[in-house]
Formats: C-alpha cells, sequence, structure tokens
C-alpha cells in the first residue's frame, strides 16, 4: 500500500529556500522522498549552501520575484532545467518594522510585490500545467499575525492576511480541476527573519514567549511537516484550508 504523505515523484518548487521556514520545508519534502526540490531565493551563495546541505536531489534558481518582467523568463528556465513543479511553495518574505504613521508607499508595495504580486505570477506561470494534469499542489506560507493585532508589522500582516483571499478563491477555481491550494500560519519560529525582529526588543521576545502556550518558538522543520500533509495524497481532500502551526499563539491568553 502506498504511503499516502509520501511525496514521491514530485517536483517540489520553494520561493524563499535558502533559510528558515522554506530550508525546513525542503528538508521535509526530501526526506518523504520528494524527486526534486527546487530552492528559489535571490542569494546566490546562500543557495548554494542550502543545496549542499540538502543533497543530489536538490537544486537552486536565483530569483527576486518581486521582478514580475522576469517571472515568465525564470518559469521557462525551471521548467527547461527541472521540468514542472508539481507542487509550489510561496514561501518568499520581507518584512519592514515600522510604525503605519511612518510607512511609506514604496515601502508597503515592496511587501506586497513579494509575498502577493510575485506569488501570483508564479503560479501563473505553473498552474496551467498543474490544470493539464488534474494534479498538483499550492501551499501559500502565511502567518498568525493575520489572526492578531501586531504593532509595527502592517504590511507584512496586510500581504499575508491578502494570501487568504487567493486560497480561498484559486481553490474555487482549481479544484474542479485536481489541484489543490492551501496555507499554512505558522506562528513565531526560529527563523533569521523572526529573531531578527526580536533585537534590542527583549519586552516583544518574552511577550511572545509568555502568550504562547507551550512556551517555546516553533522550528522550521515543525512547519515543514505540515507541508508535506498539505501536498501529500493524506491532504487528497484538503482544499481552501488555513492550517495554524503555531503552538497555541493564537489561541492563547
Amino acid at each position: 500500500m502506498k504511503n499516502p504523505y509520501s511525496m514521491n515523484d514530485q517536483t517540489v518548487l520553494i520561493t524563499g529556500g535558502g533559510t528558515g521556514i522554506g530550508l525546513g520545508i525542503a528538508r521535509c519534502m526530501l526526506e518523504a522522498g520528494a524527486e526534486k526540490v527546487i530552492l528559489v531565493g535571490r542569494r546566490e551563495d546562500v543557495l548554494q549552501e542550502a543545496c549542499k546541505g540538502l543533497g543530489e536531489k536538490s537544486s537552486y534558481l536565483s530569483q527576486d520575484i518581486s521582478k514580475l518582467d522576469e517571472i515568465p523568463s525564470f518559469a521557462q528556465k525551471v521548467v527547461s532545467d527541472h521540468g514542472q513543479p508539481t507542487c509550489l511553495v510561496h514561501n518568499a518574505g520581507v518584512n519592514c518594522k515600522k510604525p503605519f504613521l511612518d510607512l511609506e508607499d514604496s515601502e508597503f508595495m515592496s511587501v506586497f510585490d513579494v509575498h502577493i504580486r510575485g506569488a501570483l505570477e508564479i503560479t501563473k506561470q505553473f498552474a496551467p500545467s498543474m490544470i493539464e494534469n488534474s494534479s498538483g499542489s499550492i501551499l501559500w506560507i502565511s502567518s498568525m499575525a493575520t489572526v492578531m493585532g501586531l504593532p509595527l508589522v502592517t504590511s507584512y500582516s496586510m500581504a499575508k492576511s491578502a494570501m487568504h483571499g487567493a486560497v480561498y478563491n484559486l481553490s474555487a477555481e482549481f479544484a474542479p480541476h485536481g489541484v489543490r491550494v492551501n496555507a499554512i500560519l505558522p506562528g513565531w519560529i526560529e527563523s533569521a527573519m523572526a529573531l531578527n525582529s526580536f533585537k534590542g526588543d527583549e519586552p516583544r521576545r518574552q511577550k511572545v514567549l509568555g502568550r504562547t502556550p507551550m512556551g517555546r518558538m516553533g522550528k522550521p522543520e515543525e512547519v515543514g511537516h505540515a507541508a508535506v500533509f498539505l501536498c501529500s495524497d493524506a491532504a487528497s481532500f484538503v482544499t481552501g484550508s488555513l492550517l495554524t502551526v503555531d503552538g497555541g499563539a493564537s489561541i492563547g491568553f
């Protein structure tokens, strides 16, 4: 009997895959048997180092996904070098920690360009093949910042919230064609972005731990295991779902 959690024969493309949550997801996908994992990011040296650790079934392409006009040629190179991805993981993200009243429009839109516009353009490039094959999975890495108010990260929180609209609407459009669309809402995870947000702000870190019932930050692989579930046949009847992986922070007191 086939293991329903297996990622055998799957080609997984992960944006923001060189570090943190993206790298954790990549490790878990390979452990689950993925045929190929393609890491996408802006820093080639980081991607190279990540692939060294992941092994021969991993590869990378350096690309800034906020450069929307480059996405079609990027997608062509993905297909020519690695074949069509069967699973997309939209994990690339940036933050702008700043009071809302001081936030410039250019700063606001730069966050949306990565989280939303770039991810949607990549989806446009690869979803048609999934639809043609009546199979595929698209996973968005959102945040529990969408279900609670957090100061200083308005642009980030709003961009992540927009992902939920994409999940609901794309899942409704793609489900009749066998393509599933879901999201994970991580809590505070031990990643460079999260740890950087705590620099010089120990009260913020203590507040995070104090309102997380499990009393700790999560590990990237704990998001990765959830990603494997949602992208595998084990979740074959799951689409339009928002799965919270936050140690209970969103329901903590």
